[in-house]
């Protein structure tokens, strides 16, 4: 029998259905530099990287994709959805991340997959299901729960070029 988590103890089932319900996910670069986020459980991983591009004060301007492995092998994935996948020319054989609810891709408390942000600088975010929740009348999803750590900057002033 599977163990359960404590936190999902008294949550709803990620396979019931998500009307109503929330996804809190933690997104991590380091250990103690992450941000925890709500989201609604029906929207997008487009929305969830959205959140959490804004949560670590980034512009969201880059190409990016989820991938169950944590590692550098991201690219034999499993399960992997991108951005890529979505564009009209695009070529890949990942899911989309505009038609794939947060629901589906973070279907129990505890998965973790890579976010990786911007392929050249290559920002490589570890998101968990923390639990689940239940959406609150008149609150606006997502929205970040916790911040821990300052955010490094996403484009580092190294350009010390005189004209």
């Amino acid at each position: 029998m599977p163990r359960r988590s404590a936190s999902s103890v008294g949550a709803p089932s990620a396979g019931a259905t998500t009307d109503g319900t929330t996804h809190i996910l933690r997104a991590s670069l380091k250990p103690k530099l992450y941000r925890d986020v709500e989201i609604d459980s029906t929207a997008s991983l487009s929305a969830l990287a959205e959140a959490i591009i804004a949560a670590f004060e980034f512009d969201f301007d880059h190409a990016f994709g989820f991938y169950s492995k944590l590692d550098s092998n991201y690219h034999s994935s499993p399960q992997k959805y991108e951005l890529f996948a979505d564009m009209e020319s695009g070529t890949s054989d990942a899911g989309s991340v505009a038609q794939t609810p947060v629901s589906r891709a973070f279907a129990k408390v505890g998965k973790k997959m890579l976010f990786l942000f911007d392929y050249g600088d290559e920002w490589r975010f570890q998101v968990e299901l923390l639990k689940l929740g239940s959406k609150a009348p008149g609150r606006r999803y997502p929205r970040l729960l916790v911040a821990s750590g300052d955010a490094p900057a996403q484009y580092p002033d190294t350009d010390q070029d005189q004209d």
